[in-house]
C-alpha cells in the first residue's frame, strides 16, 4: 500500500488512486486559499491542484500536458496536476505558493 507524505502527514492509499482524491479524503487539499473552492473538481481545466512530486506516480497524459503548457504554468517546471496523477508507490508531495501553486523556488 503506497504512502503519500504531505504537510507532515503520512497517508496510506490504494495503488492507482488519484492523488487529488487521496488528499481530499484525508482532509487535506492540493489547493491554496480560495482555489479550494474555485477549482475544476478534477477535470484538468484550472490547474490549481499543481504540486511538486517525488516518488512513483503515473506518466503525464495529454490532458495534463495541455493544461500545464498554459500560463501561469510551464511544462518545463517540476509540477504535476494532483487531479491527473495516480499514486503507484510512495510519494512526497509539496504544494508551492501562489493561487495555482506555481511559485516554485
Amino acid at each position: 500500500m503506497p504512502t503519500v507524505r504531505f504537510r507532515g502527514r503520512e497517508i496510506d492509499c490504494d495503488e492507482g488512486a488519484v492523488l487529488r482524491n487521496v488528499l481530499l479524503d484525508a482532509g487535506e487539499t492540493p489547493h491554496n486559499g480560495t482555489a479550494a473552492y474555485l477549482n475544476c473538481r478534477g477535470n484538468a481545466v484550472c490547474g490549481t491542484c499543481a504540486v511538486e512530486l517525488d516518488g512513483d506516480v503515473s506518466e503525464m497524459r495529454t490532458i495534463e500536458k495541455n493544461r500545464l503548457s498554459k500560463p501561469p504554468h510551464d511544462l518545463e517546471s517540476v509540477l504535476r496536476l494532483a487531479c491527473q496523477t495516480r499514486v503507484l508507490g510512495d510519494v512526497d508531495v509539496k504544494k508551492h505558493d501562489g493561487f495555482w501553486g506555481q511559485k516554485v523556488d
